[in-house]
């Protein structure tokens, strides 16, 4: 997946023909987040170091192109999402969702750490309280409180979602496109650097979470249950 829609924005920033990008779900949710299956799958001949490398510059390199890319990125929101999912929509610039969605970042109790800039633009968004409630307490929220913090830009009916959606999209595919990749620019402009700076940060950390005894205990407690 991380690395799928990572090309995908590279070659999008790249395609004149490309005015916008949107990032949605298939089915009832956005996304459930990753499959910790993988980490006791497919081991690399390198063992556990090797897999933790592996994932560390994967994610790192996913996450900088959300923050690179050049030209609109719209989240679109679908239903529920579960840790990476959430983080990476403070990277987008427009995140839409339906009234039915919900938001959770369960990285603590899987013995894990903060991504996709979530300990820097979190805080920034919703304020250091309820931020921390989220990616300490794993409180879930709703849409609305979603929208109210300003991770969320609008809620929009379930029935009407993808309507009202591809309507700003349609709109924003016809403006001037240099002019729209200039603003962008702009706006993000101080943001751009320090937002690098933290995904390596916290790719750097997450490495070394998954190497430690606490968090593969976590994964396989929690596999361990899914099996019950």
């Amino acid at each position: 997946m991380y690395k799928g829609i990572g090309e995908t924005l590279t070659a999008a920033a790249n395609d004149s023909s490309v005015r916008v990008a949107v990032l949605t779900g298939a089915g009832k949710w956005y996304c459930a987040g990753n499959d910790l299956s993988n980490f006791t799958k497919d081991m690399p001949a390198g063992g556990p170091t090797e897999m933790a490398d592996n994932g560390r510059d994967t994610l790192d390199v996913f996450c900088a192109a959300m923050i690179n890319f050049p030209k609109p990125l719209i989240a679109a929101v679908n239903g529920p999402a579960i840790g990476i999912p959430v983080t990476t929509l403070g990277l987008c610039d427009i995140v839409y969702c339906t009234d039915s969605a919900h938001f959770k970042t369960p990285f603590v109790s899987l013995g894990q750490s903060p991504e996709g800039c979530s300990s820097y633009v979190f805080p920034r968004t919703f304020g250091f309280a309820k931020a921390n409630e989220m990616l300490l307490a794993e409180r879930q929220i709703s849409a609305e409180e979603a929208c109210s913090g300003g991770l969320v830009t609008r809620v929009f009916p379930e029935e009407s979602f993808r309507d009202e959606v591809n309507k700003v999209v349609s709109y924003m595919a016809q403006l001037p496109p240099q002019s729209m990749i200039i603003s962008k620019g702009l706006i993000r402009q101080e943001l751009k650097e320090k937002l690098l700076e933290v995904n390596t940060r916290e790719c750097a950390t997450l490495r070394d979470r998954w190497l430690s005894d606490e968090c593969m205990t976590a994964i396989m407690n929690f596999l361990n249950r899914k099996k019950k």
